[in-house]
């Protein structure tokens, strides 16, 4: 089953991300601007927001897959070198 994520502004200003068909709503990511940052940003704020998101989604899909890979390699290095040559 595929979630679907959606990015909302929280009741005190800050940008979460969460899965739009969850029934707690618990953000799994929470993003806070600083005042300093909202007054540059504006309501781009939700462009910003985005753009980490993604970056960070990126990232852990990379992780993802080197913990795959580390897997597979731990799991082939088990194997006796006869185990390897044999045709199954």
């Amino acid at each position: 089953m595929s979630s679907f994520y959606e990015i909302v502004e929280l009741t005190n200003g800050d940008v979460a991300l969460q899965r739009a068909d969850s029934e707690t709503n618990e953000p799994l990511v929470t993003i806070r601007f600083s005042q300093e940052s909202l007054a540059f940003l504006g309501e781009e704020k939700f462009m910003v927001a985005k753009a980490m998101i993604e970056a960070g989604m990126d990232a852990a899909g990379e992780i993802a897959d080197q913990q795959a890979e580390a897997q597979l390699d731990e799991a082939f290095g088990e194997l006796s070198e006869l185990e390897k040559l044999m045709l199954h």
